[in-house]
């Protein structure tokens, strides 16, 4: 089976992040993010340049989970794909890119935080029991769960 590998972008919130709706009634995320830059020197040192800005979008669960999980000034780490429109400005049309992020999270190695997995044992088994017998009934899920 194939590798299946999409584009990536890792930068940090820029922006607050705002939520809006589509028109189909699907949950929005709007964030500007930005990229650092360095450059390397000749002695193999680096020097800071100055960062370059972009549009973020997100839709339906990965908008709402990032909406409750990301400020402004997070470092993250998001997978997806670029998207070119064109826009109307100042009379003009003009080209425009934003980053659609189908998964966004945390960088790693520049967040410190803490896992809390309690929850995640308890909903992904009954989460996993509807999966796995869609046509049994809620009562048979709360006996899955030893309720």
């Amino acid at each position: 089976m194939a590798l299946h590998t999409q584009q990536s972008i890792s930068g940090f919130i820029a922006s607050e992040p705002q939520q809006s709706i589509t028109s189909t009634g699907e949950s929005r995320l709007y964030v500007r993010i930005g990229q650092p830059h360095f450059r390397r020197n000749e002695d193999g040192s680096f020097t800071e340049l100055e960062p370059s800005f972009h549009d973020m979008v997100a839709y339906r669960a990965t908008a709402e989970r990032a909406l409750a999980r990301l400020a402004k000034g997070d470092s993250f780490i998001a997978e997806g794909y670029i998207h070119t429109f064109t826009v109307e400005r100042d009379g003009q049309v003009v080209e425009a890119q934003e980053f659609v992020a189908k998964k966004l999270g945390h960088d790693l190695a520049r967040t410190n935080y803490e896992v809390d997995r309690t929850r995640r044992t308890v909903a992904n088994r009954e989460v996993l029991t509807r999966e796995m017998n869609p046509t049994q009934s809620q009562g048979a899920a709360a006996t899955a769960l030893g309720l």
